[in-house]
């Protein structure tokens, strides 16, 4: 790992020379052809056992970075405890025009507006066929076609072909990117939602955990009706959260005004504070995935605190290079032991041990 760090470094100035898509792209394909690297050892503090899978440690990949199962395999030898592929949609699309990628250097942010370019189900489940369930969790993040207009049906799509060859799988309305997707959030119209996807998922011979990434965007009201859904209508659990529309106050002025979603370090504080709430609503009762802004171990922990049993990274990566997450998994069990804690299952919500006592 020290390796490829250094090596990072070196390539960076390379890198940020390119447009970002592109050096997004040139990361892709040269992980993709690195060969499979021994996935992460379970460490006693870090492993846990959630919706019948052994996670060695917290830290994942987000959806993203991978969106057509191209490199799962080499991002799994980086130490992350999973991955988590896409988004897919039923119909291979290119999103939006380009340029649609921009980094946010002096505030290290991204901006994107991809809108679920990806090669479509079929060219993912090839890839996801031959994957050895022994090297790694992967999980599935579905999203649906622009000109779709019953979504469910797009998601049903996604589940049935892909739901056998996935740990488990991600409904993403939250996005930015795609046009009336995020109105998907709301109460009746997301109840009937998981309803449709969660009737798709229970046809299969094996039935992977369902989850729901939600945006940074809500309203206090959204968040009550979403875990009211989330508890009502059996979801597996929640990855919180996607990109933000919202624009604090940046440093990079020419960049801030473009269109989509941000994320990077300005999401790591509100991007916390709304897993904090959504572990309360929900009353600990569902396993968290928290995302958003996470650079160091101390920034995993804080969210593992907040409510979080796992954690993702991606925006970071760009600034920080590919020893990130392991560097995150041999920080983590200090930050355990110095609050007494002796696994991270243990402090899971423990800032909020009090606060749901008294509920």
């Amino acid at each position: 790992m020290l390796f490829l760090d250094c090596l990072y470094r070196l390539a960076r100035p390379a890198l940020f020379a390119l447009d970002a898509e592109n050096a997004h792209r040139l990361a892709v394909r040269s992980l993709a052809l690195l060969p499979a690297g021994k996935p992460a050892a379970a460490s006693s503090p870090l492993q846990q056992r959630l919706w019948g899978l052994n996670f060695p440690n917290p830290v994942g990949l987000a959806a993203g970075f991978d969106k057509n199962a191209e490199c799962y395999r080499g991002a799994l030898g980086l130490g992350f405890g999973f991955v988590e592929i896409g988004s897919v949609t039923p119909r291979a699309q290119g999103g939006n025009p380009r340029p649609r990628l921009f980094r946010l250097v002096k505030d290290r942010a991204v901006i994107n507006r991809m809108g679920f370019n990806n090669d479509g189900i079929d060219a993912v489940a090839v890839r996801l066929q031959p994957r050895d369930a022994r090297a790694g969790i992967v999980g599935v993040n579905l999203g649906k076609n622009k000109e779709t207009l019953d979504a469910a049906a797009d998601y049903e799509l996604g589940v049935a072909a892909l739901g056998r060859l996935a740990d488990y799988l991600v409904i993403n309305v939250s996005s930015p990117n795609t046009p009336g997707l995020r109105a998907l959030q709301g109460k009746e119209p997301l109840a009937a939602l998981i309803d449709r996807v969660r009737i798709a998922r229970d046809k299969l011979a094996t039935r992977p955990p369902l989850l729901l990434k939600i945006a940074p965007d809500l309203t206090e009201e959204d968040q009550a009706d979403i875990a009211a859904v989330a508890l009502d209508h059996g979801l597996d659990g929640l990855i919180i959260s996607n990109t933000t529309i919202a624009r604090p106050p940046l440093q990079s002025i020419d960049l801030a005004s473009e269109t989509g979603g941000l994320s990077g370090a300005p999401l790591r504080d509100p991007s916390t504070a709304l897993l904090g709430r959504m572990y309360r609503l929900t009353q600990g009762r569902l396993p968290l995935i928290g995302v958003g802004g996470i650079t160091t171990a101390r920034d995993a922990y804080a969210r593992i605190r907040a409510g979080a049993s796992l954690v993702q990274i991606y925006s970071a990566m760009v600034y920080e290079g590919p020893g990130l997450a392991a560097r995150i998994v041999a920080g983590l069990p200090a930050l355990l032991k110095a609050d007494g804690f002796a696994t991270v299952a243990e402090a899971v919500g423990a800032d909020h041990v009090n606060t749901l006592l008294t509920t």
